[in-house]
């Protein structure tokens, strides 16, 4: 059996979004008693809580939903690269170690030794001349372990326009704290959500 490593962090009332975004609520439209025989949520939340998928639609008013999107980027071989404490934008030198010969076409970054519970104003991003370096070497999909590939406070968001440009995907979110540097098969799969700008994950690592 194959061991698999959970990298999507607990989704619940708790869970950190990004300000102004919407929080997760759950409340009851049917609990079990006498002449109902089962519980049914109602679910209320931001497709950008916990581990999740942007759409080109989140940063291009003509892209896509992340429901018409390929599939195909989201499952496969990745590569988990650590970049931890490096500064507020992960460059091509803080990760130039792992990038060899051989570099699967998904990769994902691990920033925070611990990742934080609440919500980081200073989250570390993607430089967008590591996203340009990334995806001239063939990677299609991008992820890290902090909240967006863009610094908090930006609004230009230089790397996800790299993505929208280049025509990558990318995974924001996830809980990388226990995984070490390697090559693994990264699991990720979006919800069908067609009119959507995002989808939550639930995102595993299966050893190859």
């Amino acid at each position: 059996m194959k061991r698999l490593w959970d990298i999507s962090p607990p989704v619940d009332a708790g869970s950190p979004v990004f300000p102004g975004d919407t929080p997760y609520e759950q409340a009851w439209s049917a609990s079990i008693g006498p002449g109902c025989p089962v519980n049914v949520g109602k679910l209320t939340l931001s497709p950008h809580v916990g581990a999740h998928a942007d759409a080109p639609l989140h940063y291009d008013p003509a892209g896509v939903a992340i429901g018409l999107v390929d599939l195909s980027p989201y499952l496969g071989i990745c590569r988990v690269i650590h970049a931890i404490d490096c500064g507020p934008l992960i460059e091509p030198r803080h990760v130039a170690h792992a990038l060899g010969e051989g570099l699967p076409p998904r990769v994902l970054v691990r920033t925070y030794a611990r990742a934080p519970a609440c919500w980081d104003p200073s989250l570390a991003a993607y430089s967008p001349e590591l996203v340009e370096r990334l995806a001239d070497a063939g990677v299609r999909l991008i992820g890290i372990d902090t909240a967006s590939i863009d610094p908090a406070d930006s609004k230009s968001l230089d790397s996800h326009q790299v993505i929208r440009r280049r025509d990558l995907r990318v995974l924001e979110n996830l809980v990388l704290d226990d995984i070490a540097e390697g090559d693994y098969e990264l699991i990720a799969l979006p919800l069908k959500l067609v009119t959507a700008d995002a989808s939550p994950v639930r995102a595993v690592l299966r050893e190859l």
